[in-house]
């Protein structure tokens, strides 16, 4: 449930639960660009900068996000990119936020696009996109200490400190938690709060700021402002290794799913991106599957799996509902996944009403995608079907993306000459001839990844789906239905909509070739997940009318995708982005950022936990042969 605001006659919002107010009668948004803003010096210390690092302990209404954003879009000065990454233990509901933000027209439309987004806020870190991915807030939902001990730390260059007062919520402002706040603060970060208690003043000075009150916005005589100018010497390195601060020529091997993301993400920050595709097209491996499901894995316990997917369909969705068109490339109507054996349990925190985004199927859902009142399923709520090729054209649109085809890379080797971050690399055909040179490299070739990383531990999938037209007043289920395989129905296609259900899964084999058993295979998976669409379509598969779609996928030894340098002990030599398995959709935008976001020392898009659940060093990978 969401955290209940009380509107008072005034409009100003009050919390019972800690007895204080939101925000004075002078307002959050006069606060955030007195206090906030201008305390940090914003937006002048932005100018000039690539990206710019706001924490926040507090996201509260989101007025202060929204003004921030605000000033960011106004300024011709702007970064690239803005990161905006605030800790929130109880967010309120949709509708608070935007009457918060109703009594200030300029905001309305920020606050539209916030509360779009606002949604399956469960614990842990949320990224939200906006401005075609050149805002980027993190939404880390939970108590602020566990929530800043699990975020990988980042340099902020703004500390914004807001929350109900010390003496109401004492733990946002203690010593560990201001210590905790700190931990991201590079020397020279500014810091900028509304309260002057002496409490807080001493622990950020026993932290390493310097900090002065300054005058405060009334009825507030003071505020406080402070720099981090710590007295000690500094051991923590300012960045990370392999990152970057100028952006240069990248070289991206394969644009399937995986390269074409990472190309898009690179590109968005400045980069000048080649894209070397074997085959004659973009999206001609295994991303040339006619029509995909889009959905996330759940667990009784919320397992690593569960978490990663919630946050790499989120990744997707977003992209998908910002660069297609629904109902032609993409549908959101939600999916239902229905298991055949066992009851489907999820966490016991869950609730129908509650922030999570799935939950045990209705009978009136069942009944509606044509399955019994008996069938053990639950609806995935943002969930559907995406066409990944019109999602891979979109990505590799970007006018600082260049994509090859027909240019297989056989191998990658340094150069002679240095590059703009040290060595750089040159990739070669299997002739020896130079297809590229590049500063930094990024592997993402699906299962042909192996020819360039054979010390990594990826297996080849072979996959072969059943795909058909929809009969005329065939019974078959609107919204996809996932399970021991899936369908998907009713997808327009130029020459009449289609169906498609499968897929095989045959671990080790690479060779893409049409094999006559797993018709029938597909026929029979096809009969146990939705009787009636199969006997709708028996027919078709009776008189040889069914089509056969062919694909080789690439899984990692653990079934999680690869992120992370080939060598991690030489993070500046070649990357991988690759290992997607049968979850590409769900996996490609969110790896793309967060290896982006390594690169270029910025907060990831998931905490640090999961971050490194996917990261190489997970496998002890050795350096490249």
């Amino acid at each position: 449930m969401a955290e209940p605001v009380e509107w008072h006659a005034d409009g100003v919002p009050y919390s019972a639960q800690f007895g204080d107010i939101y925000y004075s009668e002078s307002g959050a948004v006069a606060q955030a660009r007195h206090v906030f803003l201008a305390g940090c010096g914003l937006p002048d210390a932005w100018a000039g900068h690539p990206q710019w690092r706001i924490l926040e302990t507090g996201f509260g209404l989101g007025l202060s996000f929204l003004t921030t954003w605000q000033a960011w879009r106004a300024d011709p000065q702007r970064p690239r990119l803005l990161h905006f990454v605030s800790v929130e233990a109880y967010p309120v509901a949709r509708d608070d936020l935007l009457r918060a933000a109703s009594a200030h027209p300029d905001l309305a439309p920020q606050a539209e696009e916030l509360a779009a987004q606002w949604r399956g806020l469960l614990p842990g870190v949320h990224r939200l996109v906006f401005e075609g991915g050149r805002v980027l807030l993190s939404l880390c939902i939970g108590d602020v200490q566990p929530m800043l001990r699990g975020l990988q730390r980042f340099d902020a260059d703004s500390l914004f400190l807001d929350g109900f007062s010390p003496e109401r919520n004492p733990q946002m402002w203690s010593h560990d938690t201001l210590k905790s706040v700190a931990r991201f603060a590079r020397r020279g970060t500014r810091l900028a709060t509304w309260t002057v208690s002496r409490p807080v003043r001493d622990s950020l000075g026993s932290c390493g700021f310097q900090v002065r009150k300054a005058t405060g916005l009334p009825p507030k005589r003071d505020c406080l402002q402070g720099v981090f100018d710590a007295t000690w010497t500094l051991r923590r390195a300012q960045t990370a290794p392999g990152s970057v601060t100028v952006p240069g020529r990248c070289a991206v091997v394969g644009a399937g799913l995986a390269g074409a993301a990472a190309a898009d993400s690179l590109a968005r920050r400045g980069w000048e991106v080649v894209v070397l595709e074997a085959g004659s097209h973009a999206a001609a491996g295994a991303s040339s599957l006619p029509v995909g499901v889009l959905a996330p894995h759940a667990s009784p316990d919320d397992a690593l799996l569960s978490r990663l997917t919630r946050a790499g369909v989120r990744a997707t969705w977003e992209q998908t509902r910002a660069l297609l068109v629904e109902g032609r490339d993409w549908y959101g109507g939600g999916v239902l996944e229905s298991r055949s054996t066992g009851p489907i349990k999820l966490p016991a925190i869950w609730s129908e009403d509650g922030p999570n985004e799935s939950w045990h199927a209705s009978r009136a859902q069942l009944r509606e995608a044509g399955l019994t009142h008996e069938a053990n399923a639950i609806w995935h709520a943002h969930a559907g079907w995406v066409r990944p090729a019109p999602l891979i054209d979109a990505w590799l649109a970007h006018p600082g993306i260049e994509v090859r085809t027909q240019a297989p890379v056989a191998h990658i080797e340094p150069s002679s000459q240095s590059g703009l971050h040290g060595t750089s690399w040159v990739l070669r055909d299997a002739t020896g001839g130079v297809l590229a040179q590049a500063d930094r490299i990024v592997i993402a070739a699906g299962h042909q990844s192996r020819l360039l990383a054979p010390s990594a531990p990826l297996q080849a999938v072979r996959g072969q789906v059943a795909w058909g037209r929809m009969p005329e007043d065939a019974t078959m289920p609107r919204v996809p239905i996932n399970g021991d395989g899936h369908l998907i129905a009713h997808v327009p296609d130029a020459a009449g909509p289609i169906w498609l259900s499968g897929a095989t899964f045959d671990r080790d084999r690479d060779e893409a070739a049409f094999i006559a058993e797993d018709v029938q295979a597909n026929c029979e998976r096809l009969a146990r997940l939705h009787p009636a669409a199969a006997q709708a379509v028996a027919e078709q598969f009776e008189r040889g009318a069914v089509e056969a779609w062919m694909g080789v996928r690439c899984a990692s030894g653990d079934r999680r995708p690869l992120v992370g340098p080939l060598n991690p002990e030489a993070p500046q030599g070649p990357w991988l982005c690759t290992a997607m398995g049968s979850r590409g959709l769900s996996f490609a935008a969110l790896c793309a950022e967060l290896l982006a976001a390594r690169w270029h020392s910025e907060p990831l898009p998931l905490s640090a936990s999961l971050a490194k659940a996917l990261d190489t060093s997970r496998l002890r990978l050795p350096g490249p042969t």
